[in-house]
Parts: C-alpha cells; sequence; structure tokens
C-alpha cells in the first residue's frame, strides 16, 4: 500500500484526481467505483472542474460500493440517487453505463447476486475509490466480516444506523441492512484510493496501516491489494507510521512489511 499524507486535504485531492485523470486519459471506458458520502465529495467535484476545461468523463462506466435494502432509486438517501446527482449528471455519462445494486428489489439476495455478476460483466473495476469508517469498516462490511466475502445482504449495526441517521429526519427512517460489495469483491479492483481525513479516522487507519491483516479492521485487508494508494492527511495518518510519510513519495507499505506486522 502506498501511503500519501499532507498536511492538509486539498492537494490530496488533487494527486487523486491526477490519478484518476491518468487512468481516463489512458482508457477513456474505464470502469470507476464510487464511493458515496461526505469524504470524496471534494474529489467528485475537482473531477466535475476538469471535465469543464475539457476532461472527457463521459465514457466512463460506473459502478459503487454499496446501497441500503428498501430505498428506491428516487429516495434523496439512495445511493443510487447520490451517483446520479454526483457523478452521472455533471459528468455526462449515459445510466446505461452503470452496475448498481437495486436496494428496492422484491428479493434483495437474488439483487446482491446480480450485483455481483455485472460487475464480473464489466470486466471488473479499474478503480475503486473507498473510504474507511471510525471502527475500520470498508462499504458496508463492518468488522467481523470475512475477508473473502463476497456481495451480499447485510445488517446495519446500531453505531452505523446512528451514524447516519445524520442524513434522515429520524433514526427509525434509517434502514437496517444494506447490500454491500465483499471485501473479496473489492481486493478484485485493479487499483483502488482510499481516502481519510480528520483526527476521526486516526484510530482506524493506524490499525488499517500497521495492525495484522484482520476481520475485526476491514480495511486492514487492503495490505493485501496489489495496487492501493492512500491519501491522508496528518490528522488522519497522526497516530500510524504514516505520520513521518511526506510527499508523493509517501511510505510504502509493501508484502515484506506487512508480513513483519
Amino acid at each position: 500500500m502506498q501511503i500519501v499524507t499532507a498536511e492538509d486535504s486539498a492537494s490530496l485531492i488533487c494527486q487523486a484526481a491526477d490519478q484518476i485523470e491518468a487512468l481516463v486519459s489512458a482508457n477513456p471506458e474505464a470502469v470507476i467505483g464510487i464511493a458515496t458520502g461526505s469524504t470524496p465529495e471534494p474529489l467528485y467535484a475537482e473531477l466535475t472542474a476538469r471535465a469543464g476545461r475539457g476532461l472527457d468523463l463521459s465514457w466512463l462506466r460506473i459502478t459503487c460500493l454499496d446501497e441500503y435494502i428498501g430505498l428506491p432509486a428516487q429516495h434523496p438517501q439512495s445511493y443510487r440517487h447520490y451517483i446520479a446527482e454526483q457523478i452521472l449528471t455533471p459528468w455526462g455519462i449515459d445510466p446505461a453505463h452503470t452496475v448498481l445494486p437495486e436496494g428496492d428489489a422484491a428479493d434483495p439476495h437474488a439483487a446482491a447476486a446480480a450485483f455481483e455478476d455485472g460487475i464480473r460483466r464489466l470486466g471488473g473495476v479499474d478503480m475503486q475509490i473507498l473510504g474507511i469508517g471510525p471502527n475500520g469498516h470498508i462499504a458496508f462490511n463492518e468488522p467481523g466480516s470475512a475477508l473473502d466475502s463476497r456481495t451480499r445482504v447485510v445488517e446495519l449495526t446500531a453505531d452505523t444506523r446512528q451514524a447516519n441517521s445524520r442524513f434522515f429526519e429520524r433514526l427509525d427512517e434509517v434502514p437496517r441492512q444494506a447490500l454491500t460489495q465483499g471485501i473479496g469483491t473489492i481486493l478484485e479492483s485493479r487499483a483502488a484510493i482510499m481516502l481519510a481525513f480528520g483526527a476521526g479516522k486516526a484510530e482506524a487507519v493506524a490499525a488499517m496501516i500497521d495492525g495484522p491483516v484482520d476481520p475485526a479492521v476491514p480495511a486492514s485487508a487492503l495490505q493485501r491489494h496489489p495496487n492501493a494508494t492512500a491519501y491522508l492527511d496528518t490528522a488522519a495518518a497522526a497516530g500510524s507510521s504514516a505520520a513521518s510519510a511526506t510527499g508523493a513519495s509517501g511510505a510504502d507499505s509493501s508484502d515484506d512489511a506487512a508480513e513483519r506486522r
């Protein structure tokens, strides 16, 4: 895992956007995996700005990490709605060029299998964007998720529902289940970008980078990813060995280093 740190997130967002722009230049029809939430929104805004200056993102194919069960695509808190608003419309992407989980399907287990199959039909994900939860979760893979897990139905923990309740009017409106890519599915992406900003992520980041690969910290599985880059501001990196990493060269957590942990 390559680690890139900076004092603030602005330069990190630009570096992550550079990485995606280089992929798009090499492969205009690349498959980009979208992470929802507030952390990656500045990255999407930067790419939208570049699109306004001539970067053509319209041929990209889009997938995502997860979706609430029970919310229709038009619901303002559904992740399909998020992707339409943040990605498809501003980047000029045809909705037909997406593979997204159907959270409102009559059979969510069949929808999970169809989503996994859809990613496979795309040829896999070229670049997966990721965030990390304070407890080390990635997508909706909570601590204890199997490191080889596939796309599936999951029960949302009380902590996750409480954390996400800020997007809803009341806690009881937060869905209790979701569809999520499994950790094994995520690790099959050809490249991954992890964004983590703020002191609230420091403990999880330290466990991801310096701890053992452990289902108790789902993000630690990224130590096994063949091409993952973590973009961390100094607050998020403060509790880890990445605190000494500077600039684009970062600190390289090689396979050998992972074996020593």
